[in-house]
């Protein structure tokens, strides 16, 4: 924003702080300009003493201040926006922080100075340390090395589970219970009936062996 010093405030023949927006009438933009001398007037009411709109032509879009700085003999005016020198039209909250900084540097323009809070840092991932890493075997160790439970290694409910899951990784459990013997039918003669049924089939096996290499 440019400042350029004029003549004082008594020769001034418009009440100060004065906002002027010079317009280009040929590109239309008299409704852009009253737009934005209406949201001035909103935001700072009585703080300024007049807004004016200026026509004006060759694509201009000017926004001026003309004020009395603290303590000065003569009148300031300041660019608050140039659209060939700024780059397009300003946002609205955007011009008002720059006519409030310099005529209210201490006025909190509420929602337009609202900072949008900083997203939250991402969590540390937490790593296990290698000493605390223990696998289920050390864990087991540990549980039978304690003093509670030194008797119960030898006690029969454990022997119990010991051999069922013996029995369960051979399933000699099923076998035994479909080798046992009829009743009135000894084991003898079970053991009897299975061998000859085992020589039967190797017989049968053998012949069907036979039988495809002839075929082949």
């Amino acid at each position: 924003m440019a400042e350029v010093a004029s003549s004082s405030a008594a020769a001034a023949p418009y009440p100060l702080p004065r906002v002027a927006i010079q317009f280009c009438t040929q590109c239309k933009w008299m409704l852009r300009a009253a737009y934005f001398a209406q949201e001035l007037l909103s935001t700072f009411s009585t703080s300024l003493g007049e807004v004016a709109l200026q026509p004006a032509t060759g694509g201009t879009f000017v926004v001026t201040l003309t004020h009395l700085p603290e303590g000065a003999a003569t009148t300031s005016t300041t660019t608050l926006w140039d659209r060939k020198t700024d780059g397009g039209f300003p946002e609205t909250k955007e011009l008002k922080r720059r006519l409030r900084d310099v005529i209210e540097p201490n006025r909190d323009l509420g929602h337009v100075d609202r900072k949008h809070p900083k997203p939250a840092a991402a969590p540390a991932e937490t790593t296990m340390a290698p000493q605390d890493e223990k696998s289920a075997s050390e864990v087991t160790s540990h549980l039978k090395k304690h003093p509670a439970n030194a008797d119960k290694n030898n006690s029969p409910l454990d022997d119990d589970a010991r051999a069922a899951v013996a029995a369960a990784h051979a399933n000699t459990g099923q076998k035994e219970i479909a080798e046992a013997p009829p009743p009135g039918q000894g084991l003898g003669e079970l053991r009897q009936q299975r061998q000859q049924q085992e020589t039967q089939a190797t017989s049968t096996q053998s012949e069907n062996n036979q039988a495809c290499e002839d075929c082949a």
